[in-house]
């Protein structure tokens, strides 16, 4: 059968199929999978999961921190058995014994599993009814804020934090929130399905009289989490884990670059930044060329979504190695599907880009990244980063700084509570865990939502609206124009450029300005020990500074350059930096500033753009910089100018000589000069 075809049904499939027949295709190279989860001997200690490992050492990191914590509301209108509500969800503790987890240290200081015997799950209700509704809300809102950023402690649970706030007689606000350590995304699913069975059950057996009754009938668990954490750990010990990181280590290779998004406002020393939100709505027609393109390509939607946030990152940054992190649910097993837990797992998809690369190229490589990683998906992404040792930052997070994230949420189980209608209730913010997450969400009635989480420190909420509307571009090229490259796509609105083009145009003249560097030279002559420079332990007088970017001046004009005449200049920050810069201005000269940790195609672009005549730079830098054969080079470092005059160069300038050139970041094309 032809590679395509098999392709295009490969994309058919649920992505509960594709990750059986990725387990099927793994097989031949694999040991032979358990038939089944082995309980475990009760009375056994129970090592943590190697998931559970990181949240805990991250715990003991930050023990404040809220960025870990799955938290929900849900407003509840109609009459509300709260007694049904309580017996509910301690039939869920009694079932589920995440939900009676805690964690502890033993005699040695490792980490334990501690299962309580009978869950803790006391259910506050806090009442606003007195007040008006209005004032009642607002005071549910803010007693809901409050619950979900109390911090937990993991030595003393419980994990699951409940709370009922009534507004009114028939209005009641449901505050759910959990700890990552003891579930996700995919058990959010299985506490709505069987909250919503044990309500129902309850509340139909108190209508017919029963009194207590019994629990609905749901099939037994074969297993608990911490049987899977004690087989997990078995069977990637038994030969499986290396087998996996053997792929991983030649898909990511031995460098690990840090994404660099251009930001509004500085990084700090150590990331913790509060998270904040900008959710859009995909049109429908965009989705359904998407899913058409994506399946002409043996693709998916997801892989077609993430196709376009990759383009958009390369976009913004310029850097051609793009690396997301990408939770996978990891529930392949059929004896865990069932099971509240924290299973999923973090990936890392690759996508190596530059400007020629079409986007029907990017969405090829994209799925074969996924397709690979999901022959690939058990091994815990602690023990990668353990195992890869990338450059530790507290503010950075190891092996990838952005996240997506794609899911298919059915929480309709609610809609059948007996007696009350649901709806969402948004809680207040809480810490970020990435710089930039994109979450897209596929809902029951066919709408797809994304939601861009960043941290609220670094970014404008203007700038996070107008990426998302970069996004949506990209994914319309992606839909329609596929065989675009990459760099010759204008991401700009219509109103982005008229814009622009305002911020271009300065009708003001300055008819009697001088240049910057006159206004030094008369500084000289007034002050001339007054301190002008300040770098580390070195500081640098009037006197001191204009003597040196005049002997390195003379030397450039000895050298051709005048006025129009552009001067690259590649250094580190440091004085040479600044003498530099005076020094072409006081020879005439326009400086074009290059970046030296750029990436070699946008340092090679600026250099051919701008023309430079001769590039300044040090020597450790050079090699850095393309075509550096071409022109003048002098590396500041080793340059001898004792011999150059330090009098004031005289060079015939008025105000309408070039003085620079600073290109953009080239996040809406090739870099502008």
């Amino acid at each position: 059968m032809h590679s395509s075809n098999l392709a295009q049904r490969r994309a058919r499939l649920t992505p509960e199929q594709r990750e059986r027949l990725a387990q099927r295709l793994a097989g031949a190279h694999a040991p032979a999978p358990q038939s089944n989860i082995p309980r475990r001997n009760t009375s056994a200690r129970v090592p943590l999961s190697y998931a559970q490992q990181r949240h805990w050492f991250l715990w003991q990191l930050e023990p404040l921190s809220t960025a870990y914590h799955l938290s929900g509301g849900l407003r509840l209108t109609g009459r509300l058995d709260i007694e049904a509500l309580r017996w509910s969800f301690a039939a869920l503790g009694r079932r589920h014994e995440s939900l009676r987890t805690i964690f502890r240290a033993n005699a040695e200081g490792l980490p334990e599993q501690i299962i309580e015997d009978e869950p803790r799950l006391e259910i506050p209700l806090t009442d606003f009814s007195g007040l008006s509704l209005e004032q009642a809300r607002a005071q549910a809102g803010e007693e809901a804020s409050r619950i979900a950023g109390t911090p937990f402690d993991l030595t003393q649970g419980p994990l699951l934090r409940l709370a009922l706030i009534r507004i009114a007689p028939e209005e009641h606000l449901l505050v759910v929130v959990m700890h990552h350590i003891i579930s996700d995304a995919w058990s959010n699913r299985i506490v709505i399905d069987e909250f919503a069975a044990h309500y129902r059950a309850r509340v139909q057996q108190e209508g017919e009289g029963q009194g207590q009754g019994q629990e609905p009938s749901l099939p037994a668990l074969p297993i608990q989490y911490a049987d899977y954490a004690i087989w997990q750990r078995n069977w990637l010990e038994a030969g499986e884990k290396e087998r996996q990181l053997a792929y991983w280590r030649s898909q990511l290779g031995e460098e690990h670059p840090v994404l660099q998004l251009p930001t509004d406002h500085p990084r700090s020393s150590k990331a913790n930044y509060r998270a904040a939100r900008h959710t859009f709505t995909l049109p429908a027609g965009l989705v359904t060329r998407l899913q058409r393109q994506a399946q002409s390509q043996g693709a998916t939607l997801f892989m077609a979504l993430l196709s376009g946030f990759q383009a958009l990152l390369y976009r913004y940054t310029g850097q051609r190695d793009i690396r997301v992190g990408v939770p996978i649910a990891n529930r392949h097993r059929v004896e865990i599907e069932n099971i509240v837990g924290f299973f999923v797992n973090t990936q890392v998809l690759r996508t190596l880009m530059d400007g020629r690369m079409s986007l029907h190229a990017v969405l090829d490589q994209t799925r074969e990244a996924a397709l690979s990683a999901q022959t690939h998906q058990d091994l815990p992404f602690e023990q990668l980063v353990e195992a890869l040792q990338p450059e530790r930052n507290l503010n950075q997070n190891p092996l990838f700084q952005v996240m997506y994230n794609h899911l298919r949420e059915d929480y309709r189980a609610l809609e059948q509570l007996p007696g009350l209608t649901v709806e969402d209730h948004e809680l207040s913010e809480q810490t970020a865990q990435f710089e930039l997450t994109l979450d897209t969400v596929e809902q029951p009635d066919g709408r797809l939502e994304a939601t861009f989480t960043y941290a609220a420190e670094l970014f404008e909420p203007a700038t996070i609206a107008r990426l998302s509307g970069h996004y949506l571009h990209l994914l319309e090229q992606l839909a329609e124009h596929p065989q675009q490259s990459l760099g010759d796509i204008d991401i700009l609105s219509e109103a982005e450029r008229a814009q622009l083009k305002a911020w271009g145009i300065n009708e003001q003249r300055y008819g009697n300005a001088e240049p910057v560097h006159r206004l030094i030279e008369r500084q000289v002559e007034v002050q001339p020990e007054a301190v002008a420079l300040i770098f580390g332990d070195v500081e640098l007088s009037y006197g001191e500074l204009n003597a040196r970017a005049n002997r390195l001046a003379h030397c450039l004009i000895r050298l051709g350059v005048e006025p129009e005449v552009r001067v690259g200049i590649a250094v580190e920050r440091s004085i040479d930096m600044v003498v530099g810069l005076l020094a072409i201005l006081k020879a005439g000269g326009a400086y074009v500033p290059l970046d030296p940790e750029y990436p070699q195609e946008r340092l090679a672009y600026m250099v051919t753009d701008s023309a430079i005549g001769l590039l300044l730079t040090q020597s450790h830098i050079r090699s850095a910089i393309p075509y550096s054969d071409q022109y003048e080079v002098l590396e500041l470092d080793r340059l001898d100018l004792e011999d150059e005059s330090d009098s004031n160069p005289q060079a015939a300038l008025h105000g309408h000589n070039l003085a620079y050139i600073i290109y953009t970041s080239g996040s809406t094309g090739k870099p502008k000069g």
